[in-house]
């Protein structure tokens, strides 16, 4: 893995991979070669859209996988595997392909935005780990872009670190959330490790070690004359936290020259305190020194804050960014679509009661259609194979109204997904994490409607598909309904 990680992360899948790779090798099955999807059902928070995120570190894990002794051991005294199957697992290394979009890309329900081509085993063996990656750099990245766009060009960092659910949620936590658009962290691990700005004062122990508040603010004006945020509601904010502040401002950093950066507040009435603290300031002559605020905060709360007139410069955002608060649970699945037989790939259908259930099989192409003036009016599923021309008006279905004739006219398309790993090394650059942040916002700012950024009742993205793909899918279902029937 990364220099910051030695841990062999291989053994991190749910024990049905293990057995049902047994059961594929006793059965002389482990060099079939199938194609599974990675996909997800419907936005957080009933949002219009999701931010792929995960994928380098999907990257780093199909490249370094492997078994030690010790752990083909932990397998043998399950009691469950023959000798055979485990002396595969000590020279087992991934030699799949994998497509995937870009990461940053913004996706949408339904489309593969990863597919993974591989024998059956190795496709199997490197489920749970995928899923475990994108399911929440996805999700913070998401719910990170949300928070970002409430605060209306605010400056937004995440303070989420102590409330994430580990270590390395609380890392790449942090990493997803810069890609969604916060600019910067207060978690160390992240910013050594992914060169994410960090940044940090002081909390209230600072402030209650020392004997009174005035005494706890200048000693650290002191020692941070060019970085001094003092933070201001551990006692009282208007009586003293503020009046406090102001007089460290004139008493110890303006004579050497020194501004007060900024003043945070961490409870209270936020909308009402910011306001009674700017004017304090103003009247101080310190219209430069910047209002921070952090507790509790979401997209929600921060809207509110701003509707109510409140004279905020920042937010620092913890536990309901970390953790996706509102909705932590991204729900992206991992299904087998093809399987190879003599060598072609022959499609392979999930089929569910629930409609939303059944799967988009077979080997496929997704493009992102956008018309005349760059904005992206849909996205389409193609045959892999197929021939997708937008010079002319070019006909497509919408399965969810299959009747109506439908045409892209004056579109173009881009193919959404890159090969980034062949036989189990990468054959792709990956950009930086400030590339991938850039593009995030390209996307947002360029490409995708305004209207599918709303909180409230976005509007729907569309995911069409050519004919020859639905009418591909409809036939199998028919036919895989029909065994069932007869």
């Amino acid at each position: 893995m990364t220099q910051f990680d030695s841990r062999n992360i291989s053994m991190m899948m749910d024990f049905y991979e293990m057995t049902m790779a047994n059961g594929y090798f006793e059965s002389g099955g482990e060099h079939s070669r199938v194609a599974f999807d990675v996909f997800y059902r419907r936005n957080p928070d009933n949002g219009g859209f999701a931010i792929f995120a995960g994928l380098e570190q999907i990257i780093e894990y199909v490249e370094n996988m492997h078994f030690s002794a010790e752990d083909v051991d932990y397998f043998r005294r399950q009691n469950l595997f023959s000798e055979d199957f485990l002396n595969y697992l000590a020279d087992f290394h991934f030699h799949g392909d994998i497509y995937a979009f870009p990461e940053g890309t913004i996706m949408y329900p339904n489309e593969p935005f990863m597919t993974v081509i591989a024998d059956l085993i190795d496709a199997q063996l490197i489920e749970t780990a995928i899923l475990a990656q994108v399911n929440h750099q996805s999700l913070i990245a998401t719910k990170a872009r949300r928070i970002v766009r409430s605060a209306e060009g605010r400056l937004v960092s995440d303070f989420g670190a102590r409330r994430a659910h580990n270590f390395d949620a609380a890392t790449y936590g942090s990493r997803a959330a810069f890609i969604g658009g916060v600019h910067g962290t207060a978690t160390v691990s992240a910013g050594q490790q992914f060169g994410i700005p960090i940044s940090g004062t002081m909390a209230h122990s600072w402030v209650m070690y020392f004997n009174d508040e005035f005494e706890a603010f200048k000693r650290y004006a002191e020692v941070y004359p060019d970085a001094t945020t003092l933070l201001v509601d551990t006692y009282d904010v208007i009586h003293s936290g503020i009046p406090n502040a102001i007089r460290v401002a004139k008493e110890i950093l303006e004579p050497q020259g020194h501004r007060l950066k900024g003043v945070r507040i961490d409870s209270g009435d936020l909308a009402y305190l910011s306001k009674r603290v700017r004017k304090m300031l103003d009247d101080a002559e310190l219209n430069d020194c910047k209002i921070v605020v952090s507790n509790s905060l979401d997209e929600f709360t921060i809207t509110s804050l701003l509707n109510q007139g409140a004279a905020i410069d920042s937010f620092g955002v913890g536990e309901r960014l970390i953790t996706a608060k509102s909705e932590p649970v991204f729900g992206a699945v991992y299904k087998i679509v093809a399987v190879g037989e003599e060598g072609n790939f022959i499609p392979r259908i999930k089929v569910s009661e629930n409609v939303e259930k059944i799967t988009n099989p077979g080997l496929k192409s997704v493009y992102r259609i956008y018309n005349a003036d760059g904005h992206a009016v849909a996205d389409m599923i193609a045959m892999l194979d197929e021939v997708v021309d937008l010079s002319e008006p070019f006909r497509y279905i919408d399965p969810i109204e299959p009747w109506k004739q439908r045409k892209f006219i004056n579109c173009t398309a881009k193919s959404l997904q890159k090969l980034y790993v062949k036989e189990g090394k990468r054959v792709e650059t990956l950009p930086t994490l400030q590339e991938i942040r850039d593009y995030v916002k390209f996307q947002l700012d360029n490409e995708i409607w305004q209207e599918e950024q709303r909180y409230e009742n976005p509007h729907k993205h569309f995911l069409d598909f050519t004919p020859d793909y639905y009418e591909m899918k409809m036939n199998l279902l028919y036919k895989t309904r029909s065994k069932l029937n007869s």
